[in-house]
């Protein structure tokens, strides 16, 4: 959770197992920046790896990157996401839904129509002119291409679509655009119910929060059961971070419900061990299964619809296992000696990286792909090529972040931040 955030705790009804004053949870803030940091090295990877086709290619690659992307994707992408939602409580609460919207179309529309229009199409220029060394159209040409496109309303909410132009890693940006639309009417109607219906909601919500509270484990089984439905009937797709995109839904409900009642998070710090442990084991049960089907991400065999449904159930139990076991550290922190000082020095790091998460995010695919296009033709080994990769990725994506967007007005609103705090305020924030 953002600083700002942490500061959206509006009148609560006495009958509302809410927290009054919501502490800001830095383990989110390192958990989003650890993710977006890591995805230089996911699709630096990619370049090496054997069976996807990303922009850029070695010519000598391996199926051992499986391995390891698989280890990020199971939960680094729906830790994004159940964020997001638990993010979208505090901030409907305080903007109201008019408010809302407004917000979340500055946050998030408009960076995303700017990367289209600016960063995208670099890629996909490069991804040609990588598989036709014959391939000699400028880029200038390249672009009139790049901008056809169509309406496609079957594909929501991946609506425009076009024979080169793409999304790319924008996808997450357009799910998170869409589910935050989506629920404005849905909690504007449930505000909205005559009030035996209303009492009747907070009274469902009650009982599972109690059933939470109560039951060991229950936390960590029965969110993981919608997901483990989901998952083989849908199929899993692999533009999108490894899991459907309705999955995604799932889990930004999650973050939306684990905002609205203390007591889910309560348990999932007791039953992050648990969690812990029937992650890992489904994950080693799930492998096999992606290793021997053709097509496991949308085959209907039984192999195929087996580790999908240990997979999804996977995921949601990683969720609770990271969050927990980071709760723990937190509570047991917060009651040491010396916190305060600590604290200070933690909020000063998270004041300076808590709003580059969604310009680093966008910015560092294309850099990647075009590290990448230059250091493949080298000479050297690939374990070689992909430190280099990284390396240079990393530092060409903070210094883009530093030098180009967070120091002027219109930079920083093309990419979804906010103007900077009066230094006053940024005091109070960091200490």
């Amino acid at each position: 959770m953002t600083a700002e955030q942490a500061r959206q705790s509006g009148p609560v009804e006495p009958a509302e197992p809410v927290a009054r004053t919501p502490e800001r949870r830095t383990e989110l803030d390192a958990l989003r920046a650890l993710v977006v940091v890591g995805l230089v090295f996911f699709h630096s990877a990619l370049v090496f790896d054997s069976r996807d086709d990303f922009y850029v290619k070695n010519e000598q690659t391996t199926e051992a990157t499986m391995i390891g992307a698989g280890l990020g994707v199971v939960w680094a992408m729906p830790m994004l996401f159940l964020a997001a939602g638990l993010g979208t409580w505090y901030s409907l609460r305080r903007r109201g839904a008019a408010g809302f919207v407004r917000e979340r179309l500055l946050r998030l529309a408009v960076p995303l129509v700017f990367a289209e229009l600016t960063l995208l199409p670099l890629p996909q220029w490069l991804r040609e002119r990588a598989a036709d060394p014959g391939y000699r159209e400028s880029y200038a040409d390249f672009l009139p291409r790049y901008y056809d496109v169509r309406f496609e309303p079957e594909e929501f909410p991946f609506v425009v679509q076009g024979e080169v132009f793409e999304t790319g890693h924008l996808w997450f940006v357009v799910l998170l655009l869409a589910f935050s639309l989506m629920l404005v009417p849905f909690v504007s109607l449930l505000r909205g119910l005559p009030g035996g219906r209303a009492r009747g909601a907070r009274a469902a919500r009650e009982r599972l929060g109690s059933l939470v509270a109560r039951r060991r484990g229950a936390v960590v089984l029965l969110p993981a059961l919608p997901l483990a439905v989901v998952s083989p009937l849908l199929g899993l797709e692999e533009d999108y971070g490894g899991w459907h995109r309705w999955a995604y839904l799932l889990f930004f409900l999650y973050g939306f419900a684990l905002a609205a009642d203390r007591r889910l998070r309560e348990a999932m710090r007791r039953d992050a061990g648990l969690a812990a442990v029937f992650g890992l084991v489904l994950f080693v049960a799930a492998l096999p299964g992606f290793m021997t089907a053709d097509d496991p991400f949308v085959d209907m065999t039984p192999v195929a619809l087996a580790c999908r449904t240990v997979y999804g159930a996977a995921g949601w139990c990683w969720l609770v296992a990271i969050l927990g076991l980071l709760d723990r550290r937190a509570v047991r922190k917060a009651a040491a000696p010396g916190t305060r000082a600590a604290n200070g020095r933690a909020g000063r790091f998270y004041a300076y990286l808590g709003p580059a998460v969604l310009p680093l995010y966008v910015l560092h695919q294309p850099i990647v792909v075009a590290v990448a296009y230059g250091v493949v033709g080298w000479e050297t080994p690939m374990p070689v090529k992909y430190l280099a990769i990284v390396a240079l990725s990393l530092a060409g994506t903070f210094a883009a972040y530093e030098l180009l967007v967070r120091r002027t007005p219109v930079t920083r609103f093309l990419f979804g931040m906010r103007a900077p705090a009066p230094p006053r305020a940024r005091g109070r924030l960091s200490g």
